[in-house]
């Protein structure tokens, strides 16, 4: 019911800076009860953890490895969700998947995006 696309991964060096945003689309009623949007990352052989997230009312909660440095943001209207990460360390080389909760019941993923951290 919920397409999410990524953009905005890349290679850049420690100390960098990079923006992913996850735009959503599908039906009216679907995007409407998007409730909460998030960003997740996976290590190869690591397993997927959380990033960040946001509420629709605007409530955000970080790891604590990313702190300080990541801001994650939403634009209801244009039903996007952001994270600005700045002072890129390699230990944040991943791939970052756009997460969306619809409802009570629907959660959706978006294709992943690969973040290359050079030391």
């Amino acid at each position: 019911q919920v397409q999410l696309v990524e953009s905005g991964g890349g290679l850049v060096q420690a100390g960098g800076s990079l923006r992913l945003s996850c735009a959503a689309s599908g039906a009216s009623g679907s995007i409407f009860r998007i409730n909460v949007m998030g960003w997740y990352r996976q290590a190869p052989g690591k397993q997927r953890e959380l990033v960040a997230d946001i509420t629709k009312g605007g409530s955000t909660n970080y790891a604590d490895s990313v702190k300080g440095r990541f801001t994650i943001s939403r634009d209801n209207a244009k039903n996007t969700v952001y994270l600005q990460m700045n002072s890129l360390k390699p230990e944040d080389t991943a791939v970052y998947y756009c997460n969306v909760r619809v409802g009570l019941l629907h959660e959706y993923w978006g294709q992943g995006t690969q973040v290359t951290v050079s030391s």
